[in-house]
């Protein structure tokens, strides 16, 4: 009779292996099943359709577009989107597709970005040109939405304990795309895609805003508490006063859901004269308002190209930016998409001491011109898109 085999000893002996090997498998492979379409690999010239092309396809921003379009800020019908992403990226794209699925949207489809680009080659001409090329071809427009820190490395500082880098193939992706977009100081003798189209229009948002910045070879604040306003506490901040706040300090200190602590921040904003805000949209320097604002960076050193047109009240904290050379270039560091900035329902405090909860409509409909400002910037980025003006 043969010697049973000792399996649990030896699974123990082998299981730091294994871990190892499940480690090296997490950083070669996505961590899940993402879709494997590429729509610009079929897609036809751009002719008269609108192809809106969006970076970071996820489910929020997914989201996000679907509550603009109910809420009467923009309009889908006629557009079709196709969300851009690096098959390396840790966001599960699978539910994206999934959500595609169950709303019938026929008109959204994704593009995988199989190749690889590391940060020695993001702004050059590297394995992603062509593809990048293709893409602004066969597309109207661009929007860039929020997310994780960039590796302070790429725009050459050292990294703070304070930031964060959550996912780096999506951020080698977006800047090298950016680069070729608009070029930058990386290499000024680069010849920026937008020199054959200048009128194209590109929306970053938040991170967005901060990619545009570092792709053009700006660099950022990394962190607006620390760095501008010398303060390394919640309490020390909360001391300060809301104009030094971008997001809700007292949610650090009450996190709990029950206490239903808003966790962003509704801040007002400085318009500056020259920038389209005021020349295209309507609006004067003494309009300030409210913005929903979810970061601890900010641009530090702007890109080329790039020109300050909105900052806090306190003018020490950069809101919004403009392409000098590319007019439908625009960067935002606040959130104009967030769908809880159009739910009635959705109600919180916005400080400990609040007794009522309120929700964040309410509080943009009591301070004018809020709403028509978020409702002027979607009508001004969809117009440039469709070229209905």
């Amino acid at each position: 009779m043969k010697e049973k085999t000792k399996a649990g000893p030896m699974f123990l002996s082998l299981l730091p292996r294994l871990i190892a090997w499940a480690i090296l498998l997490s950083l070669v492979c996505p961590l899940f099943p993402q879709p494997t379409e590429r729509y610009f690999d079929q897609a036809g010239p751009l002719g008269n359709e609108t192809r809106l092309v969006i970076f970071y396809p996820s489910v929020g921003s997914l989201r996000a577009l679907l509550a603009l379009e109910e809420n009467g800020f923009i309009s889908l019908e006629n557009i079709t989107v196709v969300g851009v992403f690096s098959s390396r990226e840790k966001t599960n794209y699978e539910q994206a597709y999934r959500l595609v699925r169950e709303k019938k949207w026929a008109n959204f489809h994704f593009h995988r970005v199989e190749r690889e680009v590391a940060p020695p080659d993001l702004f050059k001409r590297n394995q992603l040109s062509d593809e990048l090329a293709s893409i602004f071809q066969k597309s109207s427009g661009i929007i860039f939405f929020g997310g994780p820190d960039i590796p302070p490395s790429i725009y050459g500082e050292k990294t703070s304990l304070l930031t964060q880098i959550e996912d780096p193939w999506r951020h080698y992706l977006e800047l090298t795309a950016i680069f070729h977009l608009l070029g930058g100081y990386q290499d000024e003798n680069s010849q920026p895609l937008l020199a054959s189209r200048p009128d194209y229009p590109i929306l970053g948002i938040c991170l967005g805003a901060q990619s545009l910045n570092v792709g053009t070879g700006g660099s950022l604040t990394q962190d607006i508490s620390a760095e501008i306003y010398s303060v390394q506490s919640v309490e020390d901040l909360i001391a300060l006063g809301e104009s030094a706040w971008h997001t809700n300090p007292y949610y650090l200190l009450n996190p709990d859901p029950q206490f239903k602590l808003f966790a962003n921040q509704l801040h007002p904003i400085r318009l500056l004269n020259e920038g389209k805000f005021c020349q295209e949209m309507g609006f004067s320097p003494e309009d300030h308002p409210l913005v929903l604002s979810a970061h601890h960076q900010q641009v530090k050193k702007p890109g080329k190209g790039f020109k300050l047109i909105a900052t806090s009240l306190d003018g020490r904290v950069s809101e919004a930016f403009e392409h000098t050379l590319f007019p439908n270039v625009l960067a935002v560091q606040f959130h104009p998409e967030f769908p809880v900035l159009w739910d009635r329902q959705a109600k919180f405090r916005f400080t400990p001491d609040d007794k009522e909860l309120e929700s964040p409509r309410a509080r943009l409909e009591a301070a004018s011109p809020s709403i028509a400002f978020h409702r002027k910037l979607w009508t001004w980025f969809i117009s440039r898109l469709t070229g209905r003006r």
